[in-house]
């Protein structure tokens, strides 16, 4: 009786404990559909190449969740809309709105940490799905970097598909994009040590959506 009543009264009881995810995992679970699709396009052309993709991040999605009971945000939007603009390139016939979802994605992602920022809330940690604890000012600062980022991806890949044929915007979806995330990220490490906070500093609770 007494084990029932502690557990009504703890306000996370019922909920499934979310799992943590091994970094080496993750990165294969995101680059594991994009090299199934560089391939398949090498062999077979754009449309099977998208179709494979359509189906590997629906799988990479099942799987991370499998492990960890978690969908972090990105995935999902990105694999949505991986899906909607897939079914697009079937349903006209076109390659041209596969090569605009990354544009697309990354202008959504851009827009809405800095729409979020200035509003005075970060969407950075749940975009990330980040355990960081910053500053309010190191969360400004990170926010914009990165929403200033993601809509410098979204014009360098309108810049690859405009002005080079449909091998080449491939393989820099596949092998350029990850790169120079990796390495935007890294660039971060100096601003995230300077500002990281400890949980339990009241100056860390800094309100986010």
């Amino acid at each position: 009786m007494d084990q029932r009543m502690s557990n009504l009264e703890s306000p996370t009881a019922g909920k499934p404990s979310r799992k943590p995810q091994n970094p080496a995992l993750k990165l294969a679970l995101e680059m594991g559909p994009l090299v199934l699709f560089f391939f398949t396009n090498y062999k077979f052309g754009i449309f099977p190449a998208t179709g494979v993709l359509m189906a590997a991040v629906v799988v990479a999605l099942a799987i991370s969740y499998s492990m960890t009971r978690h969908l972090p945000v990105m995935p999902v939007v990105t694999a949505v809309f991986v899906l909607i603009f897939g079914g697009l390139t079937f349903l006209f016939n076109d390659e041209l709105f596969i090569k605009l979802k990354p544009t697309i994605v990354n202008c959504l992602f851009g827009a809405a940490l800095l729409g979020a920022l200035a509003m005075g809330k970060s969407l950075l940690p749940v975009l990330l799905d980040s355990v960081l604890q910053l500053t309010e000012e190191g969360w400004r600062k990170l926010t914009l970097r990165w929403g200033l980022f993601f809509f410098a991806l979204a014009a360098i890949n309108e810049i690859v598909w405009r002005n080079f044929p449909t091998d080449t915007w491939v393989n820099f979806k596949v092998w350029g994009v990850m790169p120079l995330t990796i390495v935007f990220a890294l660039t971060q490490v100096p601003l995230i040590l300077k500002y990281e906070m400890k949980k339990d500093d009241p100056e860390a609770k800094v309100e986010h959506w």
